[in-house]
């Protein structure tokens, strides 16, 4: 790119200046910036916040040391309008700014619009909140760079997961000249909300007894043909299956818990009211059929509060690296509030999604959202303060699920048109619903509320899309759905605009290290490598790695086995025992283990480990390599082995950044 000038401006000085209004959007005024300093936490940065006159809308900027800087932005959006000082708090391991400094770029995030474009009943238009505030404020920081460095436009890319991804793709098909390029990550589409939660909910509650020999049957080495399950447990799991909910990602059944759907259920409830009473009552609803497990797992308990615990409840949960944990659920501050009740009774049955709907005492009317029940101690969600100050000890409850088992089925009752391929198992051979259907699609409802619009694949600039297959929130085939919509639009000319990268073994989430490190990864290396190639292809013309190789199946997203075959660029590995994936070897007799791993394209295997933690043994990084050590097992029994295999997609073989992994298992059973 063209040399920028790095003319010296004073610690401080921006904060006196006076900024023209943004005469793109007249619903922001003038710019203003409080903050100017210099930084070293968690790199060095000058340190730049502000906001707009007549707005709650906040920005930060954090820019690299001159020397440092070629001339681009990265910013960030959030699943919903959250914070414009996230990027500090993540202080160990992948950290945004530290990201952005070293890929030449200086780093942008914004509060989306501030707490009203948060709350979808402020009356705030919902476009500022997907996408106005984010572009206000990267236009604005074009400003501010040209006062840093010189006369120049910095190239810009937005990225986001999951509810980030439906505002970045907002964002690229409803703005023109603000960014040049965007990472949607783990998207969902139009139909995801609430219709992923609900049928994987209906899948939890009927596979409770079974799910340690459904995550063993998809294990390595395993046989789903030889579950023994029920003929409802049969259905539960091809239902789910066929939604598009990956079966090797049942291993998390344990803690995955409900995700988003205790917030989303409410919302589900307020706008179709009349379905709760629909289920139990008309044919056609699961409620209704007098055989179904769903009364087993009923519960409506009448009970009084016998005790109020005071402890401290600060909500928020925590922030991962790819910002898509979903901390926003929970985002209550900190109160002196009752976290958990104490009930006279207890109750029997399925109790995931119960609510307490109080009776009597000054909170009467109110519903109190619960995210675990103990025998008779209840726990409640964050976030909902004032109810909880208000209950006493003494008033009447009433435990209810109803409600909630009866949104477990909700998708059945939302068939969408036959671009959604996933709902073809509710459709008859003349494609109508076999179910009854409401009146309204809630899915587009919610998802217009977080990006402003519906996606249509009317991008402008570049994107690259990266999606995970064992995400449980935002089915992977959604990934695909959304990347027609685009060929749709561009036809011939979307391969110049668009890719789709698929990883293995990863979830929605990324925290690092993974709860299970055995069986999944973190993306965050495959989203620094999307950021950094997709700068190379705008600014530069370098294609970027091919959009992986994949086919779906009754709603699974499936990709060949070798690196060469699949392209994107993740890894890909295969470890062995004797020679196979699964072998059956004797006891305190030696075993060969190999590991063998290649780099998708022109890339290199930088990185071993045993189990997650333990490196092999000294290897030359290289396009692909081997190394195998003995091991003995002296007891008999059914063991895993596993390995992590890291990638370097293109550049410093040394970088720490752009380090794509995956992860590879071995089942060895022992005999005496």
């Amino acid at each position: 790119m063209t040399s920028i000038g790095h003319p010296t401006v004073a610690d401080g000085a921006l904060t006196t200046a006076k900024w023209a209004p943004d005469t793109t959007d007249d619903y922001f005024g003038a710019p203003f910036v409080d903050v100017d300093e210099w930084r070293t936490v968690p790199v060095r940065h000058r340190y730049v916040h502000g906001g707009f006159d007549g707005t709650d809308t906040l920005f930060s900027f954090y820019f690299p040391d001159p020397s440092d800087y070629d001339g681009r932005f990265f910013q960030h959006v959030t699943p919903v309008p959250q914070s414009e000082n996230l990027a500090p708090l993540v202080t160990d391991g992948y950290n945004k700014v530290g990201f952005a400094v070293d890929s030449g770029a200086y780093f942008v995030e914004t509060n989306g619009g501030g707490p009203a474009a948060a709350d979808p009943f402020s009356g705030l238009d919902p476009t500022i909140g997907a996408y106005r505030a984010n572009a206000a404020a990267a236009r604005f920081s074009r400003v501010v760079a040209a006062e840093l460095f010189g006369t120049h436009r910095p190239y810009g890319y937005l990225y986001g997961g999951s509810g980030g991804a439906y505002r970045t793709i907002g964002a690229s098909e409803n703005t023109v000249d603000v960014w040049d390029g965007f990472v949607p990550h783990v998207p969902g589409t139009p139909m995801a909300i609430p219709n992923v939660f609900s049928v994987r909910m209906h899948a939890q509650r009927i596979l409770r007894d079974k799910f340690p020999a459904i995550v063993d049957a998809y294990d390595v080495g395993g046989d789903p043909n030889a579950l023994d399950l029920t003929d409802e447990e049969t259905a539960a799991l091809q239902e789910v299956t066929r939604m598009g909910f990956p079966p090797r990602s049942w291993f998390g059944w344990q803690t995955m818990g409900m995700h988003a759907f205790s917030v989303l259920y409410p919302g589900v409830i307020a706008m179709d009211p009349t379905f709760a009473a629909d289920y139990w009552n008309l044919d056609g609803y699961l409620g209704a059929d007098p055989t179904a497990s769903v009364h087993r797992d009923r519960v409506q308990m009448t009970t009084t509060i016998a005790a109020l615990d005071s402890r401290v409840s600060t909500g928020g949960g925590h922030l991962t690296a790819g910002g898509v944990d979903e901390s926003f659920l929970h985002t209550a501050a900190a109160s002196n509030a009752p976290s958990t009740i104490r009930l006279a009774d207890i109750p029997a049955g399925w109790m995931l999604g119960a609510q307490l709907h109080v009776q009597t005492g000054a909170a009467a009317g109110t519903i109190l959202r619960l995210t675990s029940i103990d025998a008779d101690t209840v726990t409640a969600e964050p976030g909902q303060d004032e109810l909880l100050t208000a209950l006493r000890v003494g008033d009447e409850v009433i435990l209810d699920n109803s409600g909630f088992l009866a949104a477990q089925t909700y998708h059945r009752h939302q068939v969408p048109g036959p671009d959604y391929t996933v709902w073809d198992q509710f459709r008859d051979t003349d494609g109508h619903p076999i179910y009854p259907q409401r009146p309204t699609l809630l899915g587009p409802i919610f998802t217009q509320g977080t990006a402003g619009t519906l996606p249509t694949g009317q991008i402008t600039g570049k994107m690259i899309i990266v999606a995970c297959l064992l995400d449980r929130e935002a089915f992977p085939w959604q990934a695909d759905w959304y990347r027609k919509r685009v060929e749709d639009h561009l036809s011939a000319d979307a391969n110049d605009r668009v890719r789709l990268w698929y990883v293995d073994n990863a979830l929605h989430g990324d925290d690092d290290p993974q709860e299970f490190p055995d069986r999944s990864v973190a993306y965050v290396g495959a989203l620094e490598a999307a950021l950094r190639q997709l700068a190379a292809w705008v600014e530069d013309g370098q294609e970027p790695s091919p959009t992986t190789s994949y086919a779906i199946i009754d709603g699974q997203v499936t990709v060949p086995d070798s690196a060469e075959a699949r392209g994107g660029v993740q890894p890909v590995g295969v470890l062995t025992v004797n020679g196979t994936p699964s072998a059956t070897v004797r006891a305190n007799v030696p075993a060969t283990v190999r590991l063998e791993a290649q780099a998708p394209g022109d890339g290199t295997i930088v990185e071993l480990l045993w189990e997650a933690a333990e490196p092999t043994r000294p290897f030359t990084p290289a396009l692909a390599v081997g190394v195998e050590e003995q091991r003995t097992f002296e007891q008999p029994g059914v063991y895993f082995i596993s390995a992590r295999i890291s990638a370097q997609v293109g550049g410093d073989p040394s970088d720490p950044h752009a380090r794509v992994q995956n992860v590879v298992r071995a089942r060895v059973t022992v005999t005496a």
